[in-house]
C-alpha cells in the first residue's frame, strides 16, 4: 500500500460577516476591560473574532461555522475506507475521479457512506472505492461544522472563540497572541486524536 498522498483541503464557502458574533465580543471586552461601543471597531472585532476561529480550528481539527470544503488526494490510503481530514462532517456532496487529463468521473453515491464519528468522521466503499488513474486524482466535495449560525455551535467552544479574540484584540500592536490559557481548558475535549491512514 502507497503512504505518500498529496492532500489538499480547499474552503469553498467562507463565514459570512452577519454570522460572526461582534456584539457578543463587544460584551465581552466591556466587561474584561472597560472597552466603549460605538461601532467604530466593528471592522476590527470582526478580523479578531476570524483569526480566533481560524486558530481554534486549526487546534481541535473541527469545523466551527457549517461551511463547504473539497479536499483533493492522489489516492485513496485503502479502498475500503478514507478517514476524512477535518469534524464533524455533515454530508458527502459528491466524489471525483479526475483524470491527468481534466476528465471528472462522479462516483455513485450508493457506492460509499459517511460514518459520523466526533474526531474522525469516515467514507466507507459499499465494496471497494476505486483509485484514479496514472497522473489522475479525487476529490472529495463535503459540508462540515458544527453550527449554521452562532447559537448552533457548542457553548464552550463559542466561550472560547470569544476569550480568544478577546485576547488576539488586547494583543495588538504588542506581541501576536497566542491560545490562551482559558482557551486551551476549554478546546481540549475537542481536540482530534491523530490517527494512522489519514493522509
Amino acid at each position: 500500500m502507497r503512504s505518500n498522498n498529496n492532500m489538499m483541503m480547499v474552503e469553498m464557502s467562507s463565514v459570512s460577516s452577519a454570522l460572526l458574533p461582534v456584539t457578543e465580543l463587544t460584551d465581552h471586552l466591556r466587561l474584561a476591560s472597560g472597552f466603549a461601543d460605538d461601532g467604530s471597531q466593528d471592522a476590527q472585532l470582526e478580523s479578531c473574532l476570524r483569526a480566533a476561529l481560524a486558530a481554534i480550528e486549526a487546534r481541535i481539527g473541527k469545523a466551527l461555522f457549517q461551511r463547504s470544503f473539497t479536499w483533493h488526494l492522489s489516492h485513496w490510503n485503502s479502498t475500503c475506507e478514507q478517514a476524512l481530514p477535518v469534524a464533524p462532517v455533515n454530508s458527502i456532496d459528491a466524489i471525483k475521479l479526475v483524470s491527468r487529463g481534466g476528465t471528472e468521473t462522479v462516483l455513485d453515491a450508493e457506492s460509499y457512506s459517511l460514518r459520523r464519528d466526533t474526531h474522525r468522521p469516515v467514507i466507507e466503499a459499499v465494496s471497494a472505492l476505486p483509485n484514479p488513474s496514472t497522473g489522475g486524482s479525487i476529490e472529495i466535495e463535503f459540508s462540515a461544522g458544527y453550527g449554521a449560525d452562532w447559537h448552533g455551535i457548542p457553548a464552550d467552544l463559542r466561550q472560547a472563540i470569544l476569550i480568544q479574540a478577546g485576547e488576539i484584540y488586547e494583543a495588538q500592536g504588542t506581541t501576536e497572541a497566542g491560545i490562551a490559557i482559558g482557551v486551551a481548558v476549554l478546546v481540549e475535549p475537542y481536540r482530534q486524536v491523530r490517527m494512522r491512514g489519514l493522509g
